[in-house]
């Protein structure tokens, strides 16, 4: 099973903000987020083309199906 962990870098080193047990050799994956707000614009680009194809009419008669 995968699990996202918060952590922080200090001194070079990874600490954890969750207090929970890792086993020793435990293989894991790290994806570094940015300081900065610099992903808003990519976000806020992203949010358009999303908002196009989930919030359409169209779409409106699949809830209606369901209801019946």
């Amino acid at each position: 099973m995968l699990n996202t962990i918060k952590a922080i870098v200090q001194k070079k080193r990874i600490h954890l903000i969750e207090n929970i047990k890792i086993p020793e050799r435990t293989k894991l994956l790290i994806t570094i987020l940015p300081n900065d707000d610099s992903n808003d614009f990519w976000q806020a680009a992203s949010m358009t083309s999303l908002n196009k194809i989930w919030n359409n009419t169209e779409d409106n008669i699949y809830a209606e199906l369901l209801e019946k």
